[in-house]
């Protein structure tokens, strides 16, 4: 097996990370592999806001939990009634404490904008599990990115009121690195030959 295929095969959510920020080099590749992913009509529109500072990473958490808690849920997403019960209980955590975020937003008006979105944020997954870093999808921001509490943060964040929430992807030395493929994922596959 070729070293990309076994990269993807390999690649697991993180959700421990060692308090040790990520080194710098470390940073700028996987950022790197963000800017290359493809984009609609290669628009490159989105933007990559790099978070390692300890009180603005909490401030965000606290504004996205405080937006959290208006929400009215009207689906059965399990992770969306799970962070609404924790926000309400006082122990939301949506990053899980990972020494460096990347929130990663786009246009709001332009059709592509998710999927540019997650185009990146796939590239910075397998970048970082390259390099032996751990990560893992954030969609708490997506969801309450234009409430008060959350727009704020972003704002002071430089984040334009003209773009969404994509995504955000959590970085950090894994307390436990798992070496070995993911179980094996079932999925319907239909080949018309």
């Amino acid at each position: 097996m070729n070293a990309i295929l076994e990269n993807i095969l390999f690649r697991r959510s993180v959700r421990e990370f060692k308090p040790e920020q990520i080194k710098k080099e470390e940073l700028d590749a996987i950022l790197l592999a963000a800017q290359y992913a493809p984009s609609g009509s290669n628009s490159q529109s989105w933007i990559f806001t790099v978070l390692q500072n300890k009180e603005l990473l909490l401030e965000l958490n606290e504004s996205v939990s405080e937006s959290i808690k208006t929400l009215d849920i009207d689906d059965n997403y399990p992770a969306k009634i799970n962070a609404k019960k924790r926000a309400e209980n006082g122990i939301f955590m949506m990053y899980y404490d990972a020494p460096t975020l990347v929130i990663v937003s786009n246009l709001k008006d332009y059709t592509n904008n998710k999927a540019d979105c997650a185009c990146a944020i796939e590239n910075m997954f397998l970048a970082a599990t390259s390099l032996g870093i751990g990560s893992c999808w954030i969609n708490q921001v997506s969801w309450v990115y234009d409430k008060e509490p959350t727009r704020k943060v972003l704002s002071k964040l430089n984040i334009p009121d003209s773009h969404m929430i994509g995504g955000c992807v959590a970085l950090g030395y894994p307390v436990h690195f798992d070496l070995k493929a993911a179980p094996r994922r079932e999925g319907t596959i239909w080949y018309f030959v």
